[in-house]
């Protein structure tokens, strides 16, 4: 008889779903049934009552949320009424996943892992933090092979005390049931908001592996010889320890289509969808400027679709025609680009799976591939392996084997994740590699939708919704070096690129070139970027290059508020705004003078990484972080002192953690503390909402 233990996932983009549907595929050969929920679906599972182990794979998005399909389940445990021994009977392992781009990594998990512990629960499985920056299967693949150790010894533990009821004398030394470590991996145990430690080292998870492996992740063999298609020695003579090829369980069947006409409306979707027009863009940089960046204004005023200041929307995107053209040519089926893509699970499926949710019923072919499929996604190796089935080329399979293997870690970083290589990429650079459709359907993820952040204020301008975004650029080098641009902000330049004048802010709906072109949008489900409830409350806003955005609609409503309210009560504004050059890139520059010179924004301070000092206002300094330190001891007043609130919107990479960095300087400094007591502070003011991110990577 199998030993059954409980499997939830908590996911945002699907990582996490797989993953665990890969824990629940694996279990069976380990002697183990895994009973495999989605964390929302409450009504299949019952902590409450659960005899046996729990496993939880947790995703993070947002700041360091964790995924709105954990929303209701992380309210429900943090119900104040609990008792702290509510959860004493529940034994589990947890596997976090994050980016620790972000400042807080894996807390997603975290927040579930320290709540279940504060009310009794206890591992039997130590936590793991997976870290998509270095690639999550660094830790995910070592954890899931620990993990049958760890439910073997709890099963064997548990038998062994029901024994010890009819043995009082058992030995302690045979009843212990402290969590299993997995073998070699170094995990954090400490839960904490904020990394309470260098916030430059990497909070990922690092296998150690025997120094014999010639595929050890770290050992990177940089031989210009090497390239995604050729290996060296000693990968290249190495033996290879391959995953198993992932159980196939879609069918398709291509039907040629009786005149059916799909829209964007087909593009499932849990939030409402509104199809706005586009009323006006205008370039804010020069033609010179580093980014191209754009601000594009939309037309709400016939939808109940509704956006305050701060709040963030999806923007509904389709893949680049071009790159969907070439993926049909490349598998052969452009001449069936129109056929309607049936799908059914395989009769002799081996794995227990359900038809994707983001493939719509009755759509073509080619519209499943442009308005569905995330073609761009970095394949993940269980991609890799199932390809290398597909192909005939004895070099080829070979060296798609390596990318996949334990050995060719360091490869598939290099020449896949880093190269940003996406599996037309791969499908060019591995010519005899022939998969079916189903494949493709099995292994690439949803097309997600891509958020911006609101520039607008509805007081200011009524009807109207403002967005910023920068043209993406990047360089994708496997075979060839490519240029290519973001897949949201390439279609959106391209689309206003026609009735775009450059710095004008001209209307589309009046440049007499036909009917505005039309987008789709929906709304965010968890926003939180907002300005306080008490305007009195002084504000701190950092947001540098398009991190600018929400706060011209803070700005903005706070204009309109001071308006209809002469003799109010309304707080210090501070803006830190940052880019490279003040004569091409100074975002809304015009606006920010207003907004200062009559009273609504009271200090703005502005750095230019590539100018030099260049005026009263702009002080000698490159970085937002900069200009913060040198106003620390104001900035310490405001939010030790006054109640104040900081926000910060833009790069994760590199500003936010700098940002963050020094806060904790200036807070250690103004209260004579350390920089551990200086970290809770900010943790502190982030539970209280006063210290609030919109950041991005």
């Amino acid at each position: 008889m199998m030993r059954r233990f409980l499997l939830l996932y908590a996911t945002q983009k699907g990582q996490a779903k797989a993953i665990a549907e890969e824990i629940c595929e694996q279990a069976v050969s380990h002697g183990f049934s895994a009973d495999l929920h989605c964390i929302s679906e409450s009504d299949k599972y019952d902590l409450k009552t659960e005899t046996d182990p729990l496993v939880v794979v947790v995703s993070t998005t947002g700041t360091g949320d964790p995924p709105d399909t954990a929303r209701k389940f992380v309210k429900k445990i943090h119900d104040k009424t609990l008792p702290v021994d509510f959860f004493a009977h529940l034994r589990y392992g947890l596997l976090g996943l994050g980016d620790s781009e972000y400042t807080y990594f894996c807390n997603g998990g975290k927040i579930i892992d320290k709540r279940l512990q504060e009310l009794g629960a206890r591992h039997f499985y130590d936590t793991g933090h997976a870290d998509d920056c270095v690639g999550l299967e660094l830790v995910v693949e070592p954890w899931i092979a620990g993990l049958w150790a760890a439910l073997m010894k709890h099963f064997r533990s548990r038998e062994q005390e029901e024994m010890s009821r009819a043995l009082p004398a058992a030995s302690d030394a045979s009843l212990r049931t402290d969590p299993v470590k997995p073998e070699l991996l170094r995990v954090e145990s400490q839960v904490e908001l904020l990394r309470l430690d260098d916030s430059r080292r990497k909070d990922s998870v690092v296998l150690g592996q025997n120094s014999a492996n010639s595929g050890h992740p770290n050992a990177v063999t940089e031989n210009a010889e090497s390239s995604l298609t050729h290996s060296v020695p000693p990968l290249s003579q190495a033996s290879l320890s391959i995953p198993a090829s992932p159980p196939e369980y879609l069918q398709v069947h291509l039907q040629e289509s009786h005149g059916q006409m799909e829209s964007q409306a087909s593009v499932t979707s849990s939030d409402p969808i509104f199809q706005v027009p586009i009323s006006k863009a205008v370039q804010l940089t020069t033609n010179d400027a580093i980014k191209t960046t754009l601000l594009v204004e939309l037309d709400i005023s016939k939808t109940d679709f509704s956006c305050q200041p701060g709040d963030a929307f999806n923007v509904i995107c389709p893949n680049s025609d071009f790159e969907v053209q070439s993926l049909l040519q490349r598998l052969q089926l452009a001449d069936k680009k129109d056929h309607c893509v049936h799908l059914k699970i395989k009769a002799d499926a081996k794995k227990k799976a359900a038809l994707p949710q983001h493939v719509p019923e009755r759509c073509s072919l080619q519209f499943v591939l442009t308005w569905c499929l995330e073609i761009r996604t970095i394949p993940k190796k269980a991609f890799l392996r199932a390809l290398v089935d597909y192909t005939s080329d004895s070099a080829e399979k070979r060296r798609l084997q390596e990318l996949c293997s334990k050995q060719g870690a360091a490869d598939y970083s290099r020449f896949v994740r880093d190269a940003c290589a996406c599996l037309l990429d791969l499908l060019l650079a591995f010519p005899s590699c022939q998969p079916p459709l189903s494949l493709l359907l099995e292994h690439l993820p949803k097309l997600q939708p891509r958020p911006y952040s609101c520039a607008s204020s509805s007081l200011f301008h009524p009807g109207k919704l403002h967005f910023v975004f920068n043209i993406v650029e990047f360089l994708s080098s496997t075979t060839t070096v490519v240029l290519r641009k973001g897949v949201c902000t390439g279609w959106l330049a391209a689309m206003v690129a026609p009735l775009l004048q450059p710095d004008t802010r001209a209307s589309l709906a009046d440049s007499g070139r036909g009917p505005a072109p039309e987008i789709s949008i929906s709304p965010r489900t968890t926003n939180f970027f907002h300005l306080p409830n008490d305007p009195s409350a002084p504000i701190i806003m950092v947001g540098p290059g398009t991190g600018i955005a929400p706060f011209i609609g803070f700005l903005q409503h706070r204009e309109k508020l001071q308006e209809k309210h002469p003799d109010g009560n309304f707080g210090a504004m501070w803006l830190f705004f940052g880019c490279r050059h003040k004569d091409r890139d100074y975002l809304f520059r015009e606006e920010l003078r207003h907004f200062r010179k009559c009273g609504i924004l009271t200090h703005l301070k502005v750095s230019f990484s590539r100018d030099g000092p260049l005026g009263e206002e702009e002080a000698p300094t490159k970085y937002v972080q900069d200009n913060i330190q040198l106003y620390g001891k104001q900035v310490a007043r405001i939010l030790l002192h006054e109640n104040g609130s900081i926000y910060v919107c833009g790069d994760a990479k590199n500003m936010a953690k700098d940002v963050n960095d020094a806060l904790v300087e200036i807070i250690s400094s103004e209260n004579g503390a350390g920089k551990l007591e200086a970290m809770r502070t900010l943790a502190t003011l982030k539970e209280e909402k006063r210290y609030l991110q919109d950041i991005w990577s």
